[in-house]
């Protein structure tokens, strides 16, 4: 350990050895976070928690041959640089090609809250579930997160940018005899949580549920609620990942300037918009909104650096890393969904006999489309209107199938992770219920 050492100083320090010890290129990419969870169990505040972590990577070139080393903590740099030569030995050589000349505080985004919001937050939400349903059980999560990444290169990159997230995570638990009913949903924004809200959604998925229906087997209409939604979006992403298109792995490899989808469907990403945005990503490249699919036409594929290369358009802004001790790879930071314009309700008014599904078991669809899914919640539609829940069914189909026609999206759009969504009506999937 090295006592004194700043953050900013571990990550120069790093560069500056590294160029020392014989490499020609270096960057360091620094995340810094605190953490600030509030858990509540069987309705009762159960848990206060606070930590902090800070990440250190460094990837250098010797010969061209690339090396990686993580750390965690302020620790000394030298084992660091030693592992990453190690790493590099092993390595062929490729393309040095690193961001250059930008120094650049961004702004910060989003601010932390104290816990004592949180725990008024949290304990809001399980007042107004247990008012309307005494029996119920539930359980919050709510958490404050502040994290800074910075990153630092050899060709005189330096840039940071500080972001605050606030999230929360209700359930229900429902024993009625037999029968064991479990509502969840959650909420990620900056600044401030909108508990009422939540709290309204999971209080309207019980009220659906308190009488049950079935449904019989066949093909049939599924509405898939915003929180379901992203299972349908997730093959999407993944087809236009440029790194598959280079791999030959997407079924979209050929398909730019091609008619894919319905013309309902636009999809894009936007780094300023809801609480997943950035200003950068993981190899310094500026982010920027760009649209994938407009009216059903594939027009882009997002690419990272060396993907970028390959395709000939350069990066999109789309380098990021799974964890620290992964190299850049094409990855979306956050995806939109042009809303319709009917509410939830009126697609389920459209329906005379389907399903609505609000919560899935697995792990939904791969780059084939092809998608074999419990539901984990979801109701009967009979008539254009919701009957009753239904147990013990499974929703099949394939993605890119039931993209191309008779698609409706609703206007309730919300952010479902990092996917930006409104509820989809897609006709045709098969219903298998026993």
């Amino acid at each position: 350990m090295v006592s004194g050492l700043t953050d900013d100083s571990l990550a120069e320090k790093l560069i500056d050895l590294a160029l020392q010890r014989g490499a020609e290129a270096a960057e360091v990419l620094q995340s810094r976070s605190r953490s600030q969870p509030v858990f509540f169990e069987a309705n009762r505040l159960k848990q206060l928690e606070t930590s902090a972590a800070l990440g250190t990577a460094l990837r250098l070139w010797v010969n061209g041959r690339p090396g990686l080393a993580v750390a965690y903590g302020n620790v000394d740099p030298d084992p660091i640089v030693d592992k990453a030569l190690a790493i590099s030995a092993l390595n062929d050589p490729e393309t040095i090609d690193l961001v250059g000349g930008l120094n650049r505080h961004y702004p910060d985004m989003g601010h932390g809250v104290p816990v004592e919001q949180l725990i008024a937050w949290g304990e809001g939400m399980i007042d107004r579930i247990r008012s309307a349903y005494p029996d119920v059980i539930c359980g919050v999560d709510v958490e404050c997160d502040i994290e800074t990444t910075r990153i630092l290169n050899t060709q005189g990159l330096d840039c940071r940018y500080s972001d605050a997230t606030l999230s929360s995570y209700l359930s229900a638990d429902w024993v009625r005899g037999d029968d064991f009913l479990s509502v969840g949903d959650g909420q990620t924004q900056r600044d401030s949580l909108d508990g009422d809200a939540l709290a309204s959604q999971v209080l309207q998925r019980l009220a659906w549920a308190e009488q049950s229906a079935a449904v019989e087997t066949g093909r049939m209409p599924v509405i898939f609620t915003a929180k379901a939604a992203d299972m349908v979006w997730g093959t999407l992403q993944s087809a236009l990942s440029g790194k598959r298109v280079v791999e030959r792995s997407s079924p979209w490899s050929s398909a730019l300037g091609e008619q894919m989808t319905s013309p309902r469907i636009t999809l894009w990403q936007d780094p300023e918009a809801g609480p997943f945005s950035c200003p950068f990503d993981d190899e310094g490249t500026p982010t920027q909104r760009l649209v994938f699919i407009e009216q059903g036409v594939v027009t882009l594929f997002y690419c990272d650096r060396t993907v970028g290369r390959r395709l000939g358009g350069g990066s999109t802004g789309n380098g990021f890393r799974p964890g620290l001790g992964s190299y850049p790879t094409p990855s979306l930071y956050n995806m939109l969904v042009q809303p319709g314009t009917q509410s939830l309700a009126e697609l389920v008014a459209r329906v005379d006999n389907g399903i609505l599904v609000d919560q899935i078991l697995g792990g939904g669809a791969g780059i084939s489309g092809d998608f074999s899914v419990n539901v984990d919640l979801g109701y009967r539609i009979y008539r254009g209107e919701l009957v009753g829940r239904v147990k013990d069914t499974m929703v099949a189909g394939n993605v890119y199938t039931a993209l191309k026609d008779n698609v409706e999206l609703g206007c309730d759009a919300d952010w479902n992770g990092s996917c930006y969504t409104p509820s989809v009506l897609l006709d045709g999937l098969s219903i298998t219920s026993s």
